[in-house]
């Protein structure tokens, strides 16, 4: 049996950087790594290839009658910049006390060995086990998954199973877990606004020309209220407010906002709408400049009008909003706002709808369920009770993992998300890591909830 620990190292190694083709080699030697784990499981291998980056397709068959579970992961990473702020080199798995730190290891070479680990032990144990199962490991997950929804058009019908177990969220706490309940919709995109045909001399064009930056940040600025509500007409019409149940656990949760507003190192915390910091991160929509360019960058000063400027914005959408009506909204506020004495141009990245799964008895009308769905979340309170001492919460989750909902449309699952680790992870951020310490407690989660489903629990 091979060393979970082992391989997440060998992982890491690989630069897995999707969004940027300089780090195709990478790509390709963790799509390798994976390829030899799977088939000294005995599993049976198929790389799918896509526009971009290859799908690895893993199954064990079996008769119909067994259950069959989706477990999902993605081989891609985020890139690792800023290098300078990274204590150990970014792509060499680096181990401090139990954490292992490196790009990738939390999000998601860790986590996803935790259910390649858990099937091994039980193929080890019993080669015999009445269940199907099929590995999905993408390598579009950090750019939005855009060539996914062509695999599942493709192998939709063999891909279709009793639910799909993912682990790429977070829990609130070293030792309480998360059942994630929801996942926040994207719409990401980047604005550039333009003016003159080169960048001129702020003293000989000054006060004739609209400054592009300028531009930019006064329309950057309109798209928010002071009091952080987001200033696009239209934008809160849709959002669901939250179910009694789901306030219900959030009220159970062991940290608060203090606790969030000391792992950020903000001053303070800032919502719109009245909501609390642990709400609204989960229970409202945002929209996020997350960076913004043009002009002069270097030493000291250069006086000039820039030619250009441009802004990258993220929008997170909760519960009911449509990820293109939402895109519409946003870019018509836009475009209304722009000055007419300069140019506008959006370029639209990915974005994916919100998804939801409402656990069995959360439900005051509860719909048919998919039994195995059912077990499979009983299976998991059972698990997380017994291994961390202490029954799991249901929490929506601030994050986005677009895929999920084009997955539960496309081929009629729902999904079980279990967390792991939290925010010290530094998912996207320098010097992320994966505590070692509870990959364990995972990987036992991660057997009884398979277990479980196959009726050998």
């Amino acid at each position: 049996m091979f060393d979970p620990v082992e391989v997440i190292k060998d992982l890491v190694r690989h630069p897995s950087v999707s969004t940027d083709p300089d780090y195709a080699e990478g790509m390709q030697g963790t799509r390798e790594v994976l390829v030899r784990l799977f088939e000294e499981m005995g599993l049976e291998v198929e790389i799918v290839d896509t526009p971009r980056h290859p799908v690895v397709l893993a199954r064990r068959r079996g008769p119909g009658e067994w259950p069959h579970v989706i477990i999902y992961g993605h081989y891609d990473v985020q890139p690792p910049d800023p290098f300078d702020l990274w204590e150990s080199p970014p792509f060499e798995p680096t181990l401090k006390g139990t954490r292992l730190y490196g790009r990738g290891v939390a999000d998601n070479k860790g986590p996803m060995m935790l259910h390649v680990t858990s099937v091994g032990r039980i193929l080890e144990e019993n080669p015999d086990f009445p269940l199907r199962i099929t590995f999905l490991i993408e390598g579009e997950e950090e750019i939005g998954s855009p060539s996914l929804p062509g695999v599942l058009e493709k192998h939709g019908e063999e891909l279709k199973g009793d639910f799909i177990l993912l682990t790429d969220t977070l829990n609130p706490t070293d030792d309480q877990v998360a059942i994630n309940t929801g996942l926040r919709g994207m719409v990401s995109f980047e604005f550039e606004v333009t003016g003159p045909d080169r960048d001129l001399h702020s003293g000989n064009f000054g006060g004739s020309v609209y400054n592009p930056l300028q531009a930019l940040t006064e329309i950057c600025a309109s798209l928010h209220h002071p009091d952080g509500r987001i200033n696009v007409p239209g934008f809160y019409d849709d959002v669901v407010q939250p179910a009694d149940w789901e306030k219900e656990e959030i009220a159970r949760l062991p940290v608060g906002d203090k606790d969030l507003l000391e792992s950020t190192g903000a001053p303070e915390l800032f919502t719109a709408r009245r909501r609390t910091g642990m709400e609204a991160i989960r229970y409202e929509p945002t929209l996020e400049i997350n960076g913004i360019g043009g002009g002069y960058q270097g030493v000291g000063d250069k006086t000039i009008i820039p030619a250009r400027a441009f802004a990258k914005i993220t929008c997170r959408l909760v519960s009911n909003q449509d990820a293109a009506d939402i895109r519409d909204k946003v870019f018509a506020a836009i475009r209304d706002r722009c000055p007419k004495q300069v140019r506008l141009k959006i370029t639209e990245f990915h974005h994916g709808i919100p998804y939801s799964v409402v656990p069995p008895g959360r439900s005051n009308t509860p719909k048919d369920q998919n039994p195995h769905l059912a077990r499979a979340f009983k299976a998991c309170e059972e698990a997380v009770g017994s291994v961390y001492g202490i029954p799991p919460l249901y929490l929506r989750s601030g994050g986005s993992i677009p895929i999920i909902s084009i997955m539960s449309q496309v081929l009629g699952m729902d999904c079980l998300m279990l967390g792991t680790g939290t925010e010290r992870n530094n998912l996207h951020s320098p010097n992320e890591s994966f505590d070692l310490a509870y990959l364990e407690k995972g990987i036992a989660v991660s057997k009884a909830i398979l277990e479980n489903v196959a009726g050998k629990a």
